[in-house]
């Protein structure tokens, strides 16, 4: 048409604003979606699937292809829920109240022994290589600073010697030890155990576990490999020094002044 032009009325700067809006509450219904493929669906207190899952709906199913030949995963649907049933009694009726454990919370894992199922396979490096490795078979590693815990006592909560640190497994990418292994006899009965590196203060002639009193140190989780450790392993004793630190001892339940 003569001396009409299209753009006369219409407002590009306000279409491009309301197309940015559009394509950000789009992002953020996709990005929030994705983000529910992990813990979703929600469930209540007692396991069961809660009414209100939130004002996005749960994403379909998305199968991803594991690195290093390890398998498919396929998210929502294929979560582990081989934790349901825990050793744990509500202390009333109304939701929200608070849990209490049934039984040894230390071996059944709850409260601050809680422990998340994790891949029953070792970490591995951007190479395919597994991370965390005794340094008695690296030969490339030593002390480089600092003590070296090899040969200490090892000292409990309640200030008992339950044995001697022998080996010490190094995290390889990043350089730094992880975990102490420690002899729980100490004329070396071969009976041997984990401790995170992060739950122990190396002294000059001793290594002090404060989480731990000498009666727990036989229940830590062992492992199934003398030369690895898998994630759910790892898991599993962190989770146990950490529940130390509050049901080592029953006095620890107790209010603190």
């Amino acid at each position: 048409m003569v001396d009409v032009d299209f753009f006369g009325n219409f407002d590009l700067a306000s279409a491009a604003i309301w197309m940015f809006w559009l394509f950000f509450a789009l992002l953020i219904f996709y990005l929030q979606t994705e983000n529910m493929r992990e813990g979703y669906p929600l469930q209540d207190d007692d396991g069961g699937e809660a009414l209100n899952q939130g004002p996005f709906p749960v994403p379909g199913d998305k199968t991803f292809l594991l690195r290093d030949g390890r398998g498919k995963l396929t998210v929502p649907s294929g979560q582990r829920g081989d934790r349901a049933k825990l050793a744990l009694q509500r202390t009333a009726v109304a939701a929200g109240s608070p849990y209490v454990p049934t039984g040894d919370p230390m071996v059944d894992g709850v409260g601050p022994a809680s422990w998340a199922p994790r891949k029953d396979h070792p970490e591995l490096d951007a190479h395919g290589h597994v991370k965390i490795k005794p340094i008695s078979q690296l030969p490339d590693f030593h002390v480089s600073a600092g003590i070296d815990p090899r040969g200490k006592a090892v000292v409990s909560g309640d200030d008992e010697v339950i044995g001697r640190i022998i080996d010490m497994w190094v995290d390889i990418p990043e350089a730094l030890v992880r975990l102490l292994v420690v002899d729980l006899n100490p004329e070396g009965s071969g009976q041997t155990r984990l401790i995170p590196i992060n739950f122990t203060k190396i002294k000059a002639n001793r290594v002090n576990v404060r989480s731990l009193y000498a009666h727990n140190f036989a229940g830590i989780p062992g492992i199934k490999s003398d030369d690895q450790i898998t994630l759910l392993e790892e898991e599993k004793i962190m989770a146990y020094f950490g529940g130390g630190t509050l049901y080592a001892d029953p006095a620890r339940l107790e209010p603190q002044i």
